[in-house]
């Protein structure tokens, strides 16, 4: 198991090419299951999750194929359906094969998922929205086991937007016959994504991006080349690690677009955040303003940047107050960030953050992605040398990211324990 050691008091400066998008590229990469021949995908960041993925699709049947940032996948020998304990349990996408795999082989069995400790999570939503397209679904034994001749279009309403089960179902509807219409779905552009990719394969799909998704039936789909979205977390971890050090970073192959909500909340800490086409540059300011963030879906300002931005809140000047509305249990790294010197008290869902002059180094331990994150952001304006254990979890969702530190002035080094 690795840990990360990061001195602190470097100033971030330079430059730093964002990966592609991990939520973006799982849903993509299970896409072909849908369709025999080979896909391609390109800007495929190289993380675990990833790797966890491509062993469950070779297990049902796919080939894959990896060079770099290349992934290919021919799902031409699809044989398997189920997705057993062993291959779904550490990561929550897993459940993605749900739907592809009953809409090609008209049955499936998939384990239970697992993931981040941030909440509850269920795919009761994912199960209910299948079971109105007119597959059985029976739970026992910690599967899900799913079936039907030919899925059939149905009305839809999420009770709330879930993106994976937005995307579940999207996935399942191409091949369904007749019309499904999605209501009350995700908006994040990771969904927006894979429908551009579904569409590219053949399929018919209109409104991803909006409440509204509807999906026109289609017998069968075809392979694609396509290339993997910027991910928008990745840059906006790096966007508050330079306003947190009072840097000057300049983020390349990103998009703006999708960040709207983080840039609104930096600018009002202080920093200085110009773009241009596919680069954000990013200024800190010397004094950081207390700004109050609630979380919320797409387009609102993303839960995954919450605890990044609570270490930046941290350090700022005076009060500010934290809302996380997404998922429960996701003030689990307030505890690390308090060993630190933050001043941080919770009630429920509600943070209040009463800035410090400084951090203090101190050992820690990572909890979950987003949280590792934070950690190494905390080490960064800490006075000593800050150690954060247990940061596979990083490795879930950031690609080599005490490299790109490393690139940007930071004194950062990733040993074994």
């Amino acid at each position: 198991m690795d840990k990360i050691i990061v001195e602190g008091g470097r100033t971030l400066k330079g430059e730093v090419k964002i990966s592609g998008a991990k939520n973006a590229a799982l849903p993509i990469l299970v896409s072909s299951l849908l369709t025999e021949g080979r896909n391609i995908y390109h800007n495929v960041p190289k993380l675990q999750d990833i790797e966890s993925i491509s062993r469950l699709l070779s297990h049902l049947g796919a080939k894959i194929e990896s060079n770099d940032n290349t992934v290919e996948i021919d799902a031409g020998g699809l044989h398997e359906h189920e997705a057993p304990y062993d291959l779904v349990r550490k990561m929550r996408a897993s459940v993605l094969v749900l739907g592809p795999l009953v809409a090609r082989l008209g049955k499936a069995r998939v384990s239970l998922p697992g993931g981040c400790a941030i909440g509850a999570r269920p795919i009761n939503l994912h199960l209910k929205g299948l079971s109105q397209m007119g597959a059985s679904i029976e739970l026992a034994h910690g599967y899900v086991e799913a079936s039907a001749d030919r899925l059939k279009g149905a009305d839809i309403y999420f009770d709330i937007p879930t993106v994976t089960g937005t995307e579940n179902l999207m996935m399942a509807a191409v091949l369904a016959e007749g019309v499904t219409l999605l209501r009350n779905a995700a908006r994040e552009p990771e969904v927006i994504a894979l429908a551009d990719v579904l569409n590219q394969m053949g399929a018919d799909i209109e409104g991803a991006g909006n409440s509204v998704i509807t999906v026109r039936g289609v017998s069968s789909l075809h392979p694609a080349e396509v290339s993997i979205i910027p991910d928008r977390i990745e840059a906006g971890t790096f966007m508050v690690a330079s306003a947190l050090t009072r840097g000057d970073v300049t983020l390349l192959d990103c998009e703006p677009e999708h960040l709207r909500g983080v840039i609104h909340k930096l600018k009002l800490t202080g920093a200085d955040i110009r773009t241009n086409g596919k680069v954000i540059c990013v200024k800190g300011a010397d004094r950081i303003e207390s700004v109050d963030v609630k979380t919320l879906p797409y387009p609102g300002f993303p839960t995954d940047m919450q605890a990044q931005f609570m270490v930046l809140m941290s350090v700022a000047k005076g009060l500010s107050l934290i809302s996380e509305t997404v998922f429960e249990n996701r003030f689990i790294h307030v505890s690390e960030l308090r060993r630190m010197g933050a001043d941080i008290t919770v009630s429920g869902n509600a943070a209040v953050i009463k800035g410090v002059d400084k951090l203090s180094a101190a050992p820690v331990m990572a909890t979950d992605l987003r949280a590792s994150a934070s950690l190494i952001l905390a080490g960064l304006v800490a006075q000593g040398q800050t150690e954060v254990h247990r940061v596979y979890h990083l490795d879930r969702g950031y690609e080599a990211i005490e490299k790109k530190f490393e690139q940007l002035g930071a004194v950062m080094k990733r040993v074994s324990e």
